[in-house]
């Protein structure tokens, strides 16, 4: 009998600018849903379902109204307009007490808007390392106004998002080897006379060099958590948007990914958009490409019409690109490159060990706007991997292995193991509510049984296997559901969501939380209603579903769920923290990338904070008494975006992405000094926190 882990506590969106919307996903949000398909949200299955109450209820019963109006803007260099009265409640306790749940233990930051990254008392920061700071050897000192492509390839990277700490071995005292995602460029704020309509060859091909991946080793401080960049070290490493990339798996050499470059299928030149990721128990990091759709230009010109409507699924720019690099290589032009984005939006795999190695993109994970990847192992060691595709409307999917993981360091072992992610099934979810759709009326209100819960099933699409592959969807092969899976998903009847994420399982308990970041679209006319994973029309501010599969084999086909948490503010009657008291939260809006502590505590990063604050870091309990307690840890600088974080015992990690980047800001008019001062360019950077007194982080 299967036994489901159970899921109460046990042993343009959003806030963004303009000048974001424009430079980091395309303008998503403000283009046509890409997600047309009649595929059922929840809501439409709960009436059917509601005889099947068997999830376990969640012991607290909240009462809840009509959602609160519209938050105020951000601005200025101080406080919001709703951060007075919640700075007063941290004075006065409750969520400004620093007793809390273990690893929790610190007093939270009030919301701001202060041009820097705050933290609390107690706490010090220190940068890591900076866009343009030198890692490879033969790199020259960062210059803003003599950059050049060369210069920036051994450069760190632009806008860096997920990270990794991995270890180097006992003869590397002290060293780690720090990993980074380089998800986009800001070219209004990297070059000073920026004409976006005329770009440079120069401006484009720095671009591409800022793109990609970054590997650094890091030296720690041996009194405190400070980390140093030690350059030009033999395993620093830059991957950029022309570097060498193989297509892997079961979509490799097929005729979908062909080019003139590239008549065999098997060879592309760089990855883009690199969003979250996530590090494999064999050693190696994966890393999710997502609004790869962007680049693109021309899909508008396409005539034929299968082509025409697989381009519309997955965004690709219909007129000109915003960067405009279709003028500088033909095969972001898809009239003349008609296969090229299919070779973009997969889990790309790296070992940052080997600088030689060639990273390879695990088509068998299936093709979207991947914001991650976060890989669990079942109890006979075969790898699952989670990952959402972050647009409106959009699903959740894993990959389950075939392949059981070898452990040990020989070469045997690591060959076999990158291997691991070529061979297995690919499937994507459906979730099924429990609770009658006239319960559900757009305000937040908790259905009658006090939760936000049900089931759900992960539908098979395609498996890949060297005997042969197979697709479980009707009308496709199983190549085309590996390239074109937003199209099978559709086909397959999987369930809209409000932007799935980041994606992460819990070490200690093996359930898995999932941030849907937001959807102003939700419950507007013509679009999808609200239903009990969704529960708020024009969500602003997003929610964490919780889910919970097989007890001892997560590569199962079923698996339970709840909303953790209604993000927004506490006061907000539709805001939800798993029924921890209201007033003894701190407000957090958009949430993002997700990591856990080594005490089970998840850490919530925010993209797009609509409350009037800066966005930030938060970590919430999720299991005993305080499950639901929520407390803010740091705030970013203006413009900013709160990325990668990483949670050790002793050391916070975030990467600080495309600070000043607002509206109207550009080299000659910053909207930030971070953070290096006013008359410095403004840069994106990785920043580590930790005790002043040497102890673990909230101890």
């Amino acid at each position: 009998m299967r036994k489901l882990l159970p899921l109460i506590g046990t042993p343009h969106g959003g806030g963004r600018s303009a000048l974001t919307c424009r430079y980091r996903c395309g303008d998503a949000c403000f283009h046509e849903v890409p997600n047309t398909s009649g595929n059922e949200y929840v809501g439409d299955v709960i009436a059917r379902a509601y005889s099947r109450r068997s999830m376990l209820r969640t012991a607290a019963v909240v009462t809840v109204a009509t959602a609160a109006g519209t938050a105020a803007a951000v601005g200025g260099s101080g406080s919001p307009a709703n951060a007075a009265p919640v700075a007063d409640a941290l004075a006065a306790g409750g969520a400004g007490d620093a007793a809390g749940a273990r690893g929790l233990r610190f007093t939270p930051v009030a919301p701001n808007t202060h041009d820097r990254v705050t933290v609390p008392a107690g706490y010090e920061q220190h940068v890591v390392i900076r866009w343009g700071d030198p890692i490879v050897k033969g790199a020259p000192a960062f210059h803003p106004d003599r950059q050049t492509a060369a210069a920036q390839a051994g450069q760190f990277g632009y806008n860096n998002d997920f990270l990794a700490l991995l270890p180097l071995g006992s003869r590397y005292e002290r060293r780690q080897l720090l990993v980074a995602n380089h998800e986009y460029t800001d070219e209004q704020l990297m070059f000073r006379g920026y004409d976006p309509e005329n770009p440079t060859r120069e401006q484009v091909e720095i671009a591409w060099a800022a793109h990609g991946l970054g590997v650094v080793v890091v030296q720690e401080d041996h009194r405190s958590g400070r980390l140093t960049a030690v350059n030009r070290h033999p395993l620093n490493r830059r991957l950029t948007a022309t570097s060498e990339f193989r297509l892997s798996g079961p979509a490799a050499g097929s005729d979908l990914v062909k080019t003139s470059a590239d008549p065999s299928g098997t060879r592309v030149l760089g990855t883009l958009n690199n969003c979250s990721g996530g590090t494999t128990p064999w050693g190696t990091t994966l890393h999710g490409e997502e609004n790869f759709n962007q680049y693109f230009a021309n899909a508008g010109k396409v005539t034929d019409p299968v082509q025409a409507a697989r381009l519309k699924r997955y965004g690709v720019t219909s007129g000109a690109s915003e960067r405009k690099w279709e003028r500088f290589d033909k095969r972001f032009d898809v009239l003349q490159e008609p296969n090229e984005p299919n070779r973009f939006g997969y889990v790309v795999e790296l070992d940052p060990y080997d600088p030689h190695s060639v990273p390879r993109k695990r088509t068998a994970l299936g093709r979207f706007k991947h914001e991650g990847a976060e890989p669990r192992l079942t109890e006979d060691g075969r790898p699952v991997v989670y990952s959402g595709d972050d647009e409106r409307f959009d699903y959740f999917y894993k990959f389950v292995s075939s392949k059981r993981m070898m452990k040990g360091d020989s070469r045997a072992a690591k060959e076999h193991n990158l291997t691991l992610l070529d061979e297995g099934t690919l499937y994507v979810a459906k979730l099924t509510g429990d609770s009658p759709a006239a319960e559900f009326d757009g305000t937040g209100k908790l259905p009658a049984d006090g939760a936000f819960d049900g089931s759900g099933t992960w539908i098979k699409l395609a498996t890949a296997s060297p005997s042969g592959n197979v697709s479980h969807v009707e009308g496709m092969t199983a190549e085309e559901v590996f390239v074109f899976t937003r199209q099978a998903a559709d086909k397959a009847g999987a369930t809209k969501m409000d932007r799935p994420e980041d994606i992460q399982p819990s070490p200690r308990t093996g359930r898995v939380y999932l941030a849907l970041t937001n959807n102003s679209d939700r419950g507007k006319p013509g679009k999808p209603g609200v239903d009990e994973a969704n529960p708020r029309n024009i969500n602003k501010h997003g929610q964490i579903l919780e889910f919970a599969e097989n007890f001892d084999d997560p590569a199962g086909d079923g698996f339970a769920w709840r909303l953790f948490l209604v993000a927004g503010d506490p006061n907000d009657p539709s805001t939800y923290f798993a029924g921890f008291p209201k007033d003894k939260v701190s407000p957090i809006s958009c949430p993002d990338n997700v990591a856990f502590d080594p005490h089970g505590n998840l850490w919530i990063s925010t993209d797009g904070n609509q409350l009037g604050s800066h966005d930030g870091l938060f970590g919430v309990a999720t299991a005993g008494p305080r499950r639901g307690e929520l407390k803010q840890f740091l705030t970013v600088p203006r413009g900013a975006e709160t990325c990668g974080p990483l949670v050790q015992d002793k050391r916070i990690l975030v990467a600080v992405q495309h600070p000043g980047e607002v509206d109207g800001a550009s080299v000659e008019k910053p909207a930030s000094a971070w953070p290096d001062g006013p008359g410095k360019l403004v840069r994106p950077a990785v920043v580590a926190v930790w005790r002043k007194d040497g102890k673990n982080i909230g101890v």
